[in-house]
């Protein structure tokens, strides 16, 4: 308190020198004496002054840093309209604070993790979002961002500045060296300011900086501006993926297109977010190339999840072409003699990318390249799958298949021997994207997985794990229907015919086998965002057999299986509860009964009438699942789900 007084009192009576002081001992109490980070953190009045030691540059870094380390602890997240003319602050700041005011900002206006993964389940979460008021803090304080005048338009300039770099033959070296000791953003701020004054007292020959004696001392301002502009874009891009992913989405939206982010992250593509290395074996920070640690690969990765939420269901997503892309996208649609969609027919042109390529076909050339079990896969797979979210374009499918992207996915999941869950999931998931109602697409499959020990491998990567491979089945089964009712299309008659996926896929007792295990591996309390999906697969294998007048046959064999594993009930009362869940968890939520749709191609309407039906209590209904329990079983999960 008495520190806290002093502050107070310092900042109208004494020089800087004493708060920046004052600063100092306060952070280094948090670091050394357990509990005082909290009970300043405690301390609303405290945090809420510290901001206002942000106007003076000179207690910018140690105000920034201290705060930082305060708002990490917080129980109760801080209202940013609550501190004193936060739009004249952030607006007086310089493009320098504007970036580590990000690291602050990153805190305010992400939701707080829920904690375990007990808590991550559907059931918790839906059971917190009752307890909790909304909007919440964090929805709040991002509304609150975006009224900030010019606040959007100064992030987008510092995610897309360029660095003037003329980097030497050691770069890479100097680069290692650098990042074994810089902790953040806010050291290399430091170590900045003293670079600066180095120069000027050295003109003087009064230099007495430590960095005098350092061996990289001549290298200092050319490396650490490269990693610290690197480090600057990682929580610049945080806090726009942040605004793009919350309830201002559509607002946030316009606001990046307006300024030309997207255009302006292609151009730095090749030169600083993927640079060519010259030497191809570095290793980063003592370890591989994907050490977490490295703020390159931070860089990347907050890059391709940056991509992600743009171009999710979003008709921005075109932004990521450039014209004659664009054009391209017509010409695909004219010689298949389909309408364009109307979001490319309204995108403008004056917004989308510069130069030979756009940015989603210079992140399928870096793709490619990737190593097997890189950790890159997975967000590249998922940046390109958000760009074929959605109701599905015959046009964007063959784009990219034209690029070869459907041999890519293949071979990293047959013949690379890439062992990565989450790669191997995302590889899935984009390959059910580009293949879904694509009779091209099935055709370029047959062609590469052309023996029976190829398509062996790829069924054994599919059944390993279907949590990871469902949406891949769903694709599948989806995509099987559709044909089956276009056999006047000697193309699809043909395809039919030759494909060993579809063929295997046609056979009902492999569709069956998929239905009992989806229905086996999940039950309420494990239902979580991740693995809910094989929830909805199996109900749609049940909506196209209902629409076949098929249902009766399908809940009969899995009574079947049930008395052939000796365990009468566990499979149908398991699925009962699950569509009782299903029906809370949907029907109150927009955004996901869309997604369903768009997704399936299936009326959502559909989907609610196929649960009512399977739920009906009748047990004279042959569609009802009560009527494949026998009394005695009958019920044996009713307790698991709360009311």
């Amino acid at each position: 308190s008495v520190l806290f007084v002093n502050v107070r009192v310092s900042v109208t009576t004494v020089n800087d020198d004493l708060v920046k002081e004052c600063l100092s001992v306060l952070y280094n109490c948090c670091i050394c004496t357990e509990g005082v980070t909290k009970s300043l953190a405690a301390r609303d009045d405290f945090v809420l002054f510290l901001f206002t030691l942000m106007t003076n540059k000179k207690t910018f870094l140690q105000t920034a840093t201290l705060i930082e380390d305060i708002l990490g602890v917080k129980k109760e997240m801080i209202q940013l309209e609550g501190i004193p003319n936060l739009s004249g602050l952030v607006q007086s700041f310089d493009q320098q604070q504007l970036a580590n005011f990000c690291r602050i900002l990153s805190v305010t206006i992400s939701e707080p993790d829920v904690g375990n993964d007990d808590k991550h389940t559907l059931l918790a979460k839906n059971a917190q979002q009752k307890r909790i008021a909304s909007p919440s803090r964090a929805e709040v304080n991002q509304v609150t961002l975006l009224n900030i005048p010019g606040f959007i338009e100064r992030l987008c300039k510092l995610a897309t500045r360029k660095v003037s770099e003329a980097t030497g033959a050691n770069f890479l070296q100097e680069l290692e060296d650098w990042y074994t000791w810089l902790d953040n953003a806010l050291v290399l701020d430091a170590l900045m300011q003293m670079a600066t004054e180095e120069a000027e007292q050295s003109s003087t020959g009064e230099n007495e900086s430590s960095l005098a004696t350092s061996p990289l001392r001549h290298r200092l301002p050319q490396s650490m501006k490269i990693v610290h502009e690197i480090m600057y874009k990682v929580e610049v891009l945080y806090v726009l993926c942040v605004l793009l992913m919350g309830r201002q989405r559509n607002q946030v939206h316009k606001m990046l297109a307006e300024f030309r982010l997207i255009p302006g992250l292609n151009n730095l593509f090749d030169k600083l977010i993927w640079r060519k290395y010259t030497a191809t074996n570095h290793v980063v920070h003592g370890q591989n190339e994907n050490c977490d640690c490295s703020p390159e690969i931070s860089f990347k990765i907050q890059f391709l999840r940056l991509l992600q939420s743009f171009s999710d269901h979003h008709e921005n997503k075109y932004l990521l072409l450039n014209s004659q892309e664009l054009n391209e996208l017509s010409a695909i649609s004219m010689k298949a003699n389909i309408p364009e969609v109307e979001a490319l027919v309204n995108t403008d042109r004056s917004l989308v990318c510069d130069g030979k390529k756009g940015l989603l076909t210079r992140l399928l050339t870096v793709m490619k390249r990737e190593p097997p079990d890189s950790s890159f896969r997975f967000w590249q797979a998922r940046a390109v799958e958000s760009f074929l979210r959605g109701a599905t374009s015959y046009a964007d499918q063959m784009f990219l298949l034209k690029r070869g992207l459907l041999e890519h996915i293949l071979f990293c999941i047959i013949d690379s021997g890439c062992t990565s869950r989450d790669v191997l999931q995302s590889y899935f998931d984009l390959l059910g994207e580009l293949m879904k109602f694509n009779i091209d697409a099935f055709k370029r499959f047959n062609k590469y997985v052309n023996t029976p020990e190829k398509f062996q491998t790829f069924m054994t990567q599919i059944n390993s794990s279907l949590v990871d491979s469902n949406m891949l089945v769903r694709c599948i089964v989806l995509s099987l229907d559709r044909f089956e009712s276009q056999t006047e299309d000697v193309k699809v008659v043909e395809v039919l015919s030759e494909c060993c996926l579809l063929s295997y896929m046609a056979k009902v007792e492999n569709r069956l086998s998929f239905l009992f295990r989806l229905i086996n591996i999940i039950n309420v309390q494990t239902l979580t965002q991740e693995n809910v999906s094989c929830l909805n697969t199996s109900l749609v294998i049940l909506m196209l057999a209902r629409r076949k007048a098929k249902l009766p046959f399908y809940l009969n064999a899995l009574r079947e299986k049930e008395y052939a594993e000796k365990y009468p009930g566990f499979l149908l009362n398991n699925f009962h509860n699950l569509l009782r869940f299903w029906q809370r968890h949907y029907l109150n939520k927009d955004k996901d009964s869309t997604c369903l749709e768009n997704s399936s191609c299936i009326p959502f309407s559909y989907w609610k009438e196929t649960v009512s039906v399977l739920l009906c209590s009748d047990r004279t209904s042959l569609c009802a699942i009560a009527s494949y329990i026998d009394e005695p079983f009958m019920d044996l999960y009713r307790d698991l789900l709360e009311d």
